[in-house]
């Protein structure tokens, strides 16, 4: 809603909002993700909820049975995101804006794409979503792995929306032999001396090699356009400095990182 510069029909957000930073100065914040206050919402009096996943779902039958209208989107592709984006734009009355948008990102992502084709080779990623028990990368992620530049190891387990469904053994990770490894815990800063001390894990290219990075849940957990803008620009930064490939300054304005940093270029 901000980049479609509609924030003033923000009436309240989730306490999981961070981007854009004054979403949090000035709308008040009355859900968690699994959560939510239902009466502070209804005083609100919103025309519209906006929600996402299955996980959500609760939250939003209780609204419904209270009189609210709700839209709760299931997006977990990139061409879902981008769906997204523009069925919101619609739906707001909008849609020139969306349009707009939809257009911007599908260009930057492109300029990604024919970016990491001129890495010299595709180093294999395993993305952590998780670390106890370890989960691997849902949809969108290993989809902007792939159009960034590198190759998940577990490809099979992308198309599975559910968490649980995505649990790997450390065995079974460390066995893929990644070349880079990238973790994002939800909530949680990532931990990297507990990954490279895994029993094993000192065999792991990636350790071996000193590639193992952070990207922010907020860039890159959010299938909406954090992930399409800095997480795969995060992402596309990070699979370049693995394989030795420049960056286009257009892309990404500085090309070197700092393994032990969040995974953003260095300033």
């Amino acid at each position: 809603m901000y980049l479609l510069g509609e924030q003033d029909r923000i009436v309240g957000i989730s306490g999981y909002t961070c981007r854009p930073p004054q979403a949090r100065r000035e709308k008040p914040r009355v859900s968690a993700f699994l959560t939510a206050q239902l009466d502070r919402i209804l005083d609100l009096r919103p025309d519209l909820v906006l929600a996402f996943s299955d996980l959500q779902a609760d939250i939003t039958r209780d609204l419904v049975r209270q009189g609210a209208t709700v839209m709760n989107w299931n997006q977990r592709s990139v061409a879902e995101i981008v769906d997204m984006i523009g069925a919101l734009a619609r739906l707001v009355g909008v849609e020139p804006k969306g349009r707009a948008l939809v257009a911007r990102l599908q260009a930057e992502l492109a300029a990604i794409q024919a970016s990491a084709r001129r890495f010299p080779r595709r180093p294999r990623v395993w993305f952590e979503e998780w670390h106890e028990p370890l989960i691997g990368g849902i949809r969108w992620v290993e989809e902007l792995i792939t159009l960034a530049g590198g190759d998940p190891v577990f490809p099979e387990l992308a198309a599975r929306p559910a968490a649980r469904d995505r649990i790997v053994s450390p065995e079974q990770a460390a066995a893929r032999a990644p070349e880079v490894v990238i973790a994002s815990w939800c909530g949680r800063k990532v931990n990297k001396d507990w990954i490279r001390a895994r029993p094993g894990w000192d065999a792991v290219p990636a350790v071996r090699a000193g590639h193992v990075y952070e990207i922010k849940s907020t860039y890159i957990l959010q299938p909406g356009p954090a992930a399409l803008t800095e997480g795969v620009r995060q992402l596309h930064a990070i699979l370049a400095h693995a394989v030795g490939a420049a960056v286009a300054a257009e892309l990404a304005p500085a090309e070197r990182l700092d393994p032990d940093a969040t995974g953003a270029p260095a300033d």
